[in-house]
């Protein structure tokens, strides 16, 4: 373990709640021992207990908690390039699928891929946001929908995590696509609910998710799978509401899920049961941007309703092949009317309640000392700059 030091010469954006747009603290130092934060604050207030402590000055910096993308589907075989091409000759997104595309056309290249092969092109990946300035990431399965690729894709985002300093958490997509030859019941019977208590049995699932949309998943089946999903334990979360409007936010909410995301065709009534059962909208503006989509989510009724926004890349290799979380919070400005503050909530405190962590996303005592220190003064800069990387040395559980 790191000895104990304070790092100095900062301006903190502590996002802490309730504390301001960004919890702002000019002068501030922090206090960091045996991985976690002991004490953060103005540095005319640091106790004398910290005054001996090394120190690691910054200059004048912006730190900030690590960023948390906290939607992504990172362990996949393949790519989708040519369905971008089509994209851009007319094709839709439910057209592509349709003609079986989309989803399913993965599925084949992540079944092939052995668990090296699938790690070795995750790795890159996973290096990417961490040179962004990010501590921890979400990963979902869903590329394999058979027994034996799902537990193989869960088996190689666990392995990211003992391979790269950054904490994953992986989620359960089972019901992501139907299997060519299959319906969907008899899938979910077949394949998805024996198949997540397998995952689960070797502990390799931290959540359910599952795809609620015309080409996918109704809510009846959803809630069958969210059922097996309470009946072990395991919190739940959901695309919900991306190309249409089914119901699938309210399952959500009367699921408690932790999150749900997409949300573009959600509603004013959709906002308020979010904000009552405590679920966070994540918007995903990689995906609206990718597949050319013209409504966006409902921000002004997840405002007036205090529903929390996470921001994430919802990295993938079809709809959102955005492996940049900077250019996410810069989309979720440009395109959804977020204001900086809003999005760089939504990348630390907000996405870490998205994936059930209570001890990152906040610069507080007590918390992982998981830090992001920027070549900015200005909070704000963070989603101003495209394609900019101010990142100038990232802290994870205390190590730089």
């Amino acid at each position: 373990m790191a000895r104990p030091y304070v790092v100095t010469e900062i301006t903190a954006a502590t996002m802490a709640p309730g504390a301001g747009d960004y919890g702002l603290v000019r002068d501030a130092a922090i206090v960091v021992t045996e991985g976690r934060i002991a004490w953060a604050g103005p540095e005319s207030d640091l106790p004398s207990d910290y005054v001996g402590f090394d120190r690691q000055t910054c200059g004048g910096r912006l730190v900030t908690p690590a960023l948390v993308d906290c939607h992504t589907h990172i362990v996949h075989g393949g790519n989708r390039a040519r369905e971008f091409e089509m994209r851009l000759n007319g094709a839709s997104y439910e057209e592509i699928a349709r003609a079986g595309g989309g989803i399913v056309s993965t599925v084949g290249d992540t079944r092939g891929a052995s668990e090296a092969e699938l790690l070795a092109s995750a790795l890159p990946r996973v290096d990417a946001l961490i040179a962004q300035g990010v501590g921890t990431v979400e990963i979902k399965s869903g590329y394999g929908l058979d027994t034996g690729t799902e537990l193989k894709m869960l088996r190689v985002a666990r392995a990211l995590g003992q391979h790269r300093p950054i904490q994953v958490l992986t989620s359960f997509l089972g019901a992501h696509a139907v299997p060519a030859g299959d319906d969907a019941d008899t899938y979910i019977d077949r394949i998805c609910l024996p198949t997540l208590e397998a995952a689960h049995a070797e502990g390799l699932v931290d959540a359910v998710d599952g795809f609620c949309e015309g080409i996918a998943f109704d809510t009846v089946q959803i809630a069958r799978v969210f059922d097996k999903a309470h009946a072990l334990g395991l919190p739940v979360k959901l695309h919900a509401e991306q190309l249409s409007h089914i119901g699938g936010t309210a399952l959500a909410a009367k699921y408690g899920a932790l999150s749900a995301d997409h949300v573009e065709y959600s509603t004013e009534v959709d906002a308020a049961l979010l904000a009552d059962a405590g679920t966070v909208a994540v918007v995903l503006p990689g995906a609206f941007y990718t597949i050319h989509e013209t409504q966006p989510p409902p921000v002004q009724a997840f405002r007036d309703h205090g529903v929390p926004m996470a921001v994430a890349t919802d990295w993938n290799p079809g709809s959102s092949p955005l492996g940049s979380i900077l250019l996410a919070m810069n989309m979720a400005c440009t395109l959804f009317r977020m204001t900086p503050a809003e999005a760089l909530a939504g990348t630390t405190r907000n996405a870490s309640r998205a994936l059930g962590l209570l001890d990152c996303g906040v610069i507080a005592a007590g918390m992982r000392a998981d830090l992001a220190i920027w070549n900015v003064s200005d909070p704000a800069e963070l989603s101003y700059g495209i394609g900019i990387n101010p990142l100038h040395l990232r802290i994870f559980g205390g190590v730089f």
